[in-house]
């Protein structure tokens, strides 16, 4: 469901992974790289991860984890495509196993621009990951892992909808909407898998689709703390798993062997592999060269 439209993704049995209970799960010399890792989401996995001995670094904003040590953290704004590009380069002297992104927000009620000239969501929800992936991965091909057969790079959007986005109008210039506008970011991080595991085959890419979680992604749609956000996550906390549960479901997943042979593949809330509806090769390719092209007009290299 996102913004209250249901999103229905369709199961593919064919890929199925034997789930190890998470209490059993030992991750010691586990490399892993969270990108927004300081709330929401993000901030469960790495929580989950690290009390499984795995080495975790966390990127965001704020550090929220004083009370545990042995997560890093890296300080990053990353609605801007420059700073993305400066922390990319400085992880550049690090090597991990495992990648995930999760940061991200949902569009606001009337257009919000960064001062690199991209709509904001857009920025912090997906194309600085572009800007990252097409850093890191290049040596990130070549490394040496620890527990997985070959580096992982796991994507947090809405796979599987069929949700098609806008290449057109990607950055949201001739029209906006808020939803419209997400919409974008939930295709470009969809194609971002498929065009990933196209250019890097010595790494694995998956995309996974959470569903509805309590965080705060609403918060620059509904108004942190307003009654309408406070409406929204209750009915969300009630009916829908937390972020601790989320990260059990998914935590195995991460480090299963038997999607080895899988990338690029999607994952749903429960961690059961689903299809992608719709990206076609000639879909992805359009994504990713209006991404770029974006890039360009912005005058951002990477």
């Amino acid at each position: 469901m996102v913004f209250g439209i249901r999103v229905a993704a369709k199961r593919n049995t064919s890929l199925r992974w034997r789930h190890v209970p998470p209490e059993k799960l030992s991750l010691r010399s586990l490399r892993v790289l969270i990108f927004g890792g300081t709330g929401g989401i993000g901030q469960g996995l790495s929580r989950f991860l690290c009390s499984k001995g795995a080495d975790v670094t966390v990127v965001g904003q704020t550090f929220r984890e004083e009370d545990i040590s042995e997560i890093k953290f890296i300080e990053a704004n990353l609605e801007l495509m420059s700073e993305a590009k400066r922390v990319a380069r400085e992880l550049l002297e690090e090597t991990f196993d495992l990648i995930i992104f999760s940061a991200g927000i949902v569009a606001a009620p009337t257009r919000e621009e960064t001062v690199e000239g991209i709509e904001r969501d857009l920025a912090v929800s997906y194309l600085n990951r572009l800007i990252l992936l097409r850093t890191i991965l290049p040596k990130l091909e070549k490394s040496q892992t620890h527990i997985l057969s070959k580096p992982r790079v796991f994507i947090i959007g809405y796979p599987g909808a069929g949700i098609l986005g806008s290449p057109n109008d990607l950055n949201s210039e001739k029209y906006y909407s808020a939803m419209r506008a997400h919409m974008n970011t939930i295709a470009g991080n969809e194609a971002l898998v498929f065009d990933c595991a196209k250019r890097y085959p010595n790494v694995s890419f998956f995309g996974l689709n959470p569903g509805l979680i309590k965080t705060n992604i609403r918060d620059n749609l509904l108004g942190a703390g307003s009654w309408k956000s406070r409406m929204v996550e209750g009915f969300i906390e009630y009916w829908f798993q937390s972020v601790e549960e989320y990260a059990k479901h998914v935590g195995p997943l991460l480090v299963t062997p038997d999607v080895d042979s899988h990338s690029p593949a999607f994952f749903n809330s429960k961690g059961q592999a689903i299809y992608s509806q719709g990206f076609t090769k000639h879909h992805v390719e359009w994504i990713i060269s209006e991404s770029e092209a974006l890039l360009e007009k912005s005058r951002i290299s990477y």
